[in-house]
């Protein structure tokens, strides 16, 4: 990835980095972006980024903590060696990465790079510097660790070693942490999340699982009474807070066990319940009319979902100002002058291809491409809007990106206040 001369700059600082800090993992509690001045493939004003690094830091966003925009930040339980401590709380901490590299002329401004850290300790559990090693001097160790600041040394081949490590500390967090957060939750809207979109197969799997002794019995009900697909039900299941597999083992969590106990007033049993359950099997109607009482207790379960609540608020928010009818593109343009990174991580599709059209070196939002449906995560503008549809949040149902038009797809309330 360097030079011929060894130097590493910026950008390939960045991507040993984020490939040390943060894998690619099947873990659900680990997730990064990049700032969105990397994304556009250059650097400086000869720099030609390798296609392969644009891709390494894919996804960007342009993410505001404290004072600034680090170039890195994510979520992650880091190993012993790169903390002072091991363990903060039970949850993953939010860490924050400033990098430099050689520059034209051969320096590096670590000095700079190490404040910059420092300003994010106000939103973040760590911050570091990445730098390449030959650039980091015993003066920028002394003030890393007055300042709690984590020094990362990046050599030409890759290696990235902790020079520096720093403290874990409390932060104040703000609505843009939270999103990267909410992203590394199991709530989080990965590229793997809804799957169906029909909520009853959510609801149907933790019924399910209450009757299972084991998984093989769990899926054999469910293909059975619900739906075949077998894994999107389940993995809709945790998305929606029904079950939990902490430690890896899976468990209905209380919100799941209220929809036992639903079944069991209105059914009698849980197995009656299932049996409803199979005639609803491969419908398309809206549940909300179909099945009413269990319809309200699917918009119970999905408005407990921390996105539809946003949702829901800033589309009530646009009738308020005479917008009934908000598209897509009216719903999403509005929702990132209130929420921009939440926006982007919500509804834009995390490919270094999409986050670079859609957002501007400085973070912005591009209109123009909007306008293709192909830019959107389709978790959200199919199987998310489809059960917001079927619980009677919404007056249309969702589409597939490669269907929509996002200049007339129509994101109305059913019923506005």
């Amino acid at each position: 990835m360097a030079s011929a001369s060894g130097s590493l700059s910026e950008p390939y600082v960045l991507a040993h980095t984020k490939r040390r800090l943060f894998p690619k993992s099947e873990d659900s509690q680990v997730y990064a972006v990049t700032d969105t001045q990397f994304s556009t493939g250059t650097w400086l004003a000869d720099e030609r980024i390798r296609a392969d690094i644009v891709e390494e830091l894919a996804p960007f966003n342009h993410v505001k903590i404290g004072s600034g925009y680090p170039d890195l930040v994510g979520v992650r339980t880091l190993e012993p060696e790169l903390l002072a401590v091991e363990r903060f709380g039970d949850d993953p901490p939010l860490v924050a990465i400033e990098a430099k590299g050689h520059t034209s002329n051969g320096l590096v401004d670590t000095e700079r790079g190490i404040v910059q850290a420092y300003n994010r300790l106000g939103e973040a559990n760590a911050a570091y510097l990445a730098a390449p090693a030959d650039a980091i001097t015993q003066t920028d160790a002394t003030l890393a660790r007055e300042l709690n600041v984590g020094i990362l040394s990046v050599s030409p081949d890759g290696a990235v070693e902790p020079t520096v490590v720093p403290r874990l500390v409390g932060h104040r967090g703000s609505e843009a942490t939270d999103a990267i957060r909410f992203q590394a939750s199991a709530q989080g809207v990965a590229d793997k999340s809804f799957g169906l979109n029909h909520p009853k197969n959510y609801l149907g799997y933790a019924l399910a699982f209450a009757l299972g002794e084991n998984q093989h019995e769990v899926e054999q009900t469910l293909s059975r009474y619900v739906v075949r697909e077998t894994n999107s039900a389940r993995r809709g299941a945790l998305f929606l807070g029904l079950v939990d597999d902490d430690l890896g083992r899976e468990t209905l969590t209380p919100l799941g066990h209220e929809v036992v106990r639903f079944a069991q007033e209105t059914c009698g049993s849980v197995e009656a319940a299932l049996e409803r359950f199979e005639h609803w099997k491969g419908t398309q109607s809206r549940f909300y009319t179909d099945a009413p009482r269990w319809g309200q207790l699917a918009r119970r379960v999905v408005f407990a979902y921390p996105a539809t609540q946003l949702l829901v608020t800033e589309l009530q928010q646009l009738h308020e100002w005479n917008t009934p009818e908000p598209t897509l593109i009216d719903l999403v343009t509005t929702l990132y002058e209130q929420h921009p990174t939440f926006t982007v991580e919500l509804f834009i599709r995390g490919t270094a291809s999409v986050r670079s059209a859609v957002l501007s070196e400085d973070g912005e939002l591009v209109r123009e491409a909007l306008m293709d449906g192909n830019v959107y995560h389709s978790p959200t503008v199919f199987q998310l809007k489809a059960m917001l549809y079927h619980v009677g949040l919404l007056a249309e149902r969702g589409k597939e990106p490669n269907r929509l038009d996002p200049e007339t797809d129509s994101w109305a309330l059913r019923t506005p206040v």
